[in-house]
């Protein structure tokens, strides 16, 4: 079995436990409301703004003996460059502010997970950031696009307002395949288990940012329920 196989093997729990979030099967079923979907973008531009400074930094922290993965951050660099700003334009095609979410905050889940990124880059081993690109990379192929296409039946909006779940959906299986090269030719021990916790950590935070949009619209539901 090769590494990628491993990592996939190892982070299987965390995985289902992710895509088993209500949020997130509802949005693929198309049964979010306008305003889930809206938070739902808000987050994931609070996120998404941060890809290309974390992949630098990671760049600037991996050793010599790994330069061919430094430079394969450059690769990644240039395909993320500008995705917040797609979000951005979906969110205008929803009808919502999208610069009061440019100028806005996340919720604690998504500034956490950004958090642990960075930590996990200056702190730790930075081959650890591997199991957030695996985490996202991974949920955006196995959700994204279905979604996508559910949700612009359900809500009637343009096509428009989904460039980023689409094109995002479409460029990770791309990006899947590179990745699967990319750490099976990762051998040092150190270095396979720094990715395999990073990935189960990711797994867990990313998953809290969909608890949390399930917490919300559970909580803006809550009236209707007294009323009825």
């Amino acid at each position: 079995m090769n590494f990628y196989d491993q990592l996939l093997a190892a982070t299987e729990r965390e995985r289902a436990d992710l895509l088993s979030i209500p949020f997130i099967g509802d949005g693929a079923a198309g049964k979010l409301r306008h305003e889930d979907y809206v938070a739902f973008l808000t987050e994931a531009y609070h996120h998404v703004k941060h890809t290309v400074p974390l992949l630098m930094a990671c760049g600037a922290r991996i050793p010599e003996r790994l330069e061919w993965l430094r430079e394969a951050m450059g690769e990644y660099i240039n395909e993320e460059t500008g995705h917040q700003e797609w979000i951005l334009n979906d969110i205008r095609a929803c009808g919502a502010d999208a610069e009061a979410v440019r100028h806005g905050h996340p919720d604690v889940p998504a500034e956490l997970l950004v958090s642990y990124a960075y930590d996990t880059i200056t702190r730790g081993n930075p081959c650890g950031f591997l199991g957030m690109v695996l985490v996202l990379e991974g949920t955006s192929t196995a959700v994204a696009l279905h979604a996508a296409d559910s949700l612009k039946k359900s809500l009637q909006l343009s096509p428009q307002a989904f460039s980023y779940l689409t094109s995002h959906g479409t460029l990770d299986q791309e990006h899947t395949r590179f990745y699967a090269t990319l750490v099976n030719r990762l051998t040092d021990a150190d270095d396979r288990a720094a990715l395999i916790h990073g990935a189960k950590v990711f797994y867990r935070l990313y998953g809290d940012v969909f608890r949390g949009l399930d917490a919300r619209r559970n909580r803006d539901a809550e009236p209707a329920r007294k009323c009825a």
